[in-house]
């Protein structure tokens, strides 16, 4: 019962410390730093890395600008159809339940932006890459990982399939 309980509880454990994580790293960015003020806090990776304040409008990574209303319309579906998919998955898929519970923080944390400043507050600067955010990090973890498991047991049974097949 205990363990049935725990496997219960990954996603919504998961998906709460990204939000707060998210946000709160998002509230620091905004009391401390202006618009398109960037922080170093380590001088060296200066030239490869800073926290810089943006807003974004658009979609992760800063496509597709000014289509605010779309992506809150976007994130409700996307925090729907994981709460249901979740709901349908065997206890054994504990990485795929963390998974969506990477993908259902960043998506709620940039949802909340949004629907509080009309704006996702973005601060993580590579120089080489659009400036993102921990929700934004999260949804992509997360995709990775459900990518892995879905092609792993697409190649297993592929290969299932083929010994059946030969024998």
């Amino acid at each position: 019962m205990t363990r049935r309980c725990g496997e219960k509880i990954i996603l919504p454990v998961v998906a709460l410390l990204i939000l707060v994580a998210d946000q709160i790293s998002k509230y620091l960015v905004l009391s401390n730093l202006n618009l398109g003020q960037s922080w170093n806090p380590v001088a060296s990776l200066t030239p490869w890395v800073s926290i810089t304040h943006v807003t974004n409008t658009g979609a992760a990574f800063g496509l597709f600008q000014d289509r605010g209303s779309l992506f809150v319309v976007i994130a409700v579906i996307v925090v729907a159809a994981i709460i249901f998919y979740y709901r349908h998955l065997p206890a054994s898929q504990w990485w795929i339940k963390v998974s969506l519970g990477l993908q259902l923080g960043g998506a709620l944390g940039n949802l909340l932006d949004r629907l509080r400043l009309g704006y996702v507050v973005d601060f993580i600067d590579f120089k080489i890459w659009p400036v993102f955010n921990l929700a934004d990090s999260s949804i992509v973890i997360g995709v990775a990982i459900l990518a892995y498991y879905l092609l792993r047991d697409r190649d297993e049974g592929e290969n299932g399939k083929r010994l059946m097949q030969e024998s």
